[in-house]
């Protein structure tokens, strides 16, 4: 027998030493870590607890309302402020950004041996009582551990830490998705909850090696909002004379809104409308997907290996098919590619749906489906944490993010309250044919985008041909 030689071409050996030398970095590695940390708690109270909850036979009315548990996460820009400015006793010799990230964790591991000592037929107000206290110390570890991710890098490198973010938060939905469905299938939820509580241990010993990043200094950031606010304000307005409950306010609360909408004048208004809707399909389904594989006739082993198992490789290569699309042709182009995708995905849902109607479809069917969800949610949200990274600017990190954070899944989070009731009066097809629906105006809006975009590219094109050679503008 000849076995034919292959031999790997010296671009492919330059492409991957290259990755290897970034991926190697520690800021890398420590960012993939605290994406497990922040990816961990998720479906815990989110698809997880509802398999849990159906599971254990509550009524699917019930477990939409649950999706609520989840706005903790679309809201989470009221306290990002505190976050971003309040040095925490004790911890904050941690530095700021890794105390709060830590405290974060230490109310996820909490919460969710809470959780896993409690029954829902018996104490379905205690779960969701720990499940608050899991979302709310999750958001708050978002906040801290997003500024960390922005800061830790410069911007040619965010690319990298947003790829090993995702890897990491990926992995841990791995876990908590699949992982936490084989334990409760061979043992039971208790077991599987207890389990998930004791793996935050991952990113508290990713903080103890973290490096904090710089920041600017109180002085430095007090000049700074100074000049931001008599420039808009197109007058002096004496702030050192202010109370200190005022400067605090305008400074944490009111600057890094005033910046973003001086840098981007009317057209925030839309980019904040599309960041709103881009993930309302995919969060409006996520709810019922574990619910309806259950309902469907498959075992939660089935569910695991498929939706789970299968679905995390899937989501990496969607995810790295996005970067490659990213340097190729920017973030725009992927971001409608990953609007279209996802839609479409939920029609896919509809008409596996449609098949259950006569009986349980063969595993394969599922795989299918999977196979698309996944695929375009790796494209789609790669594209998103890029564009929404590239938003944010370095001096108001933790408090503009977790704006465009926030406003990413409280639409969705709030619609996908009512999807239980939805499936119960109208059926999963249509249910998903809904979901579909949702989807179309992040398309048309991506599309609009990508027009401003290049208007925008062509009117800098004519000023910049009359800039002379190292002109401020080419240094800059």
């Amino acid at each position: 027998m000849i076995i034919p030689y292959f031999r790997i071409p010296p671009e492919v050996k330059r492409w991957l030493k290259e990755a290897w030398e970034i991926y190697r970095q520690k800021p890398v590695l420590v960012i993939t870590l605290l994406g497990f940390s922040a990816g961990l708690p998720y479906l815990l109270v989110f698809s997880t607890l509802t398999a849990w909850l159906r599971d254990e036979g509550i009524e699917r009315t019930t477990i939409g309302f649950f999706a609520w548990v989840g706005i903790t996460y679309s809201v989470k820009v009221f306290w990002a402020p505190v976050v971003d400015r309040l040095r925490l006793p004790v911890l904050s010799r941690f530095g700021q950004r890794r105390s709060w990230i830590f405290l974060g964790q230490c109310g996820i591991a909490g919460g969710l041996l809470l959780m896993s000592f409690a029954h829902p037929q018996d104490s379905l107000w205690m779960i969701a009582l720990a499940a608050l206290l899991v979302a709310f110390s999750a958001a708050t570890q978002d906040v801290a551990l997003d500024a960390l991710r922005i800061e830790s890098a410069d911007d040619e490198q965010q690319g990298a830490m947003s790829a090993a973010y995702i890897f990491g938060y990926r992995l841990a939905l791995l876990v908590t998705g699949a992982g936490a469905l084989y334990i409760a299938e061979f043992a039971n939820w208790h077991i599987a909850y207890l389990t998930m509580a004791l793996l935050m241990v991952v990113g508290m010993l990713a903080i103890f090696w973290a490096d904090e990043p710089p920041h600017q200094t109180a002085d430095e950031r007090g000049r700074n909002e100074i000049l931001l606010v008599d420039e808009i304000m197109g007058r002096p307005m004496h702030l050192q004379q202010r109370p200190r409950w005022q400067r605090w306010l305008l400074g944490a609360v009111i600057c890094p809104v005033l910046e973003f909408f001086q840098r981007n004048g009317q057209f925030a208004l839309l980019i904040l409308a599309f960041i709103a809707l881009f993930r309302l399909s995919d969060i409006t389904m996520g709810i019922m997907a574990n619910p309806f594989y259950l309902d469907l006739g498959y075992s939660k082993a089935e569910i695991a290996s498929v939706a789970k198992v299968f679905g995390f490789f899937m989501t990496i290569l969607g995810s790295a098919l996005c970067g490659v699309l990213v340097v190729k042709y920017g973030i725009m182009r992927p971001l409608l590619l990953g609007a279209v995708m996802v839609a479409v995905t939920n029609l896919l849902f509809a008409l596996l749906a449609l098949i259950g109607n006569l009986g349980t479809p063969p595993l394969t069917a599922l795989a299918v489906v999977i196979s698309a969800d996944n695929l375009s949610g790796g494209i789609a949200g790669t594209a998103f944490i890029a564009y929404l990274s590239s938003l944010a600017n370095k001096n108001y990190t933790a408090t503009q993010y977790a704006l465009f954070s926030s406003l990413m899944t409280l639409p969705g989070k709030f619609i996908s309250g009512f999807s239980g009731w939805v499936v119960d009066v109208a059926g999963y097809m249509e249910f998903f044919m809904v979901a579909a629906g949702l989807g179309l105006p992040a398309i048309i809006l991506v599309l609009v985008l990508m027009q401003h975009q290049r208007r925008e590219a062509e009117l800098s094109e004519p000023l910049s041909a009359q800039e002379p050679a190292g002109s401020t503008s080419e240094m800059r």
